[in-house]
């Protein structure tokens, strides 16, 4: 299917996402890919990773950039040549970029029972307190989506989601929170902008100046 949506995030932001509806052989007939790329995909043992991958390209396609225009980093981090900022995630039958002026990290997810089934092991809990099962469910993978995209701003070895990164409390209504990342002595400020998609999540992260 064409471009499922496009969200401004704010006025330097825009979030795109692809509903992935398509074959493999169609997605890859549509786009011509770099040869580092068409190497990824041949090797991708997931039908459902080629397509997800093929889907963001997709992306790119529709905000005017090609393959070409996008490289990754030693980290696995993507960028593009224009200096852009990008972020990039897929869920199952999402694939979500983010293109902004300023330093992003995004996240998708998709709501799962396991997810709140290892809370514990990410976060703080007490943020679940008086919430339905549903709610925490959505919470929780809020919270996930939150350390996840903070992550892929920072990428480095030895930050723990649940040591280091301390969201402060919110509502699901609110769609947005601050977070603190408390890592190698030092106490980096991000901002979080969050929403819901059908049965996923989409988590925006910025570093706050």
């Amino acid at each position: 299917m064409p471009l499922f949506q496009s969200i401004n995030i704010d006025s330097q932001t825009k979030l795109m996402l692809w509903k992935i509806t398509e074959g493999f052989e169609m997605l890859c007939n549509t786009l011509v890919l770099c040869e580092n790329s068409q190497i990824r995909v041949a090797n991708m043992k997931s039908e459902s990773h080629q397509k997800g991958f093929l889907a963001v390209r997709m992306l790119l396609k529709e905000n005017n950039y090609s393959d070409f225009d996008l490289y990754y980093d030693t980290n696995g981090k993507p960028h593009l040549h224009d200096k852009r900022n990008v972020s990039i995630s897929h869920s199952h039958e999402f694939s979500a970029v983010a293109f902004s002026d300023k330093t992003i990290g995004l996240d998708l997810e998709i709501l799962k029972e396991k997810t709140l089934k290892i809370a514990p092991r990410f976060m703080d809990v007490s943020h679940l307190d008086g919430l339905s099962k549903d709610k925490q469910l959505k919470k929780a993978t809020v919270i996930w989506g939150i350390k996840e995209s903070i992550f892929k701003i920072k990428n480095e070895e030895g930050i723990s989601f649940k040591d280091h990164i301390f969201e402060s409390n919110f509502s699901l209504d609110d769609k947005k929170c601050t977070v603190e990342l408390r890592f190698n002595n030092s106490i980096e400020k991000f901002n979080i902008v969050f929403d819901f998609i059908e049965n996923y999540v989409f988590v925006c992260a910025f570093p706050r100046k």
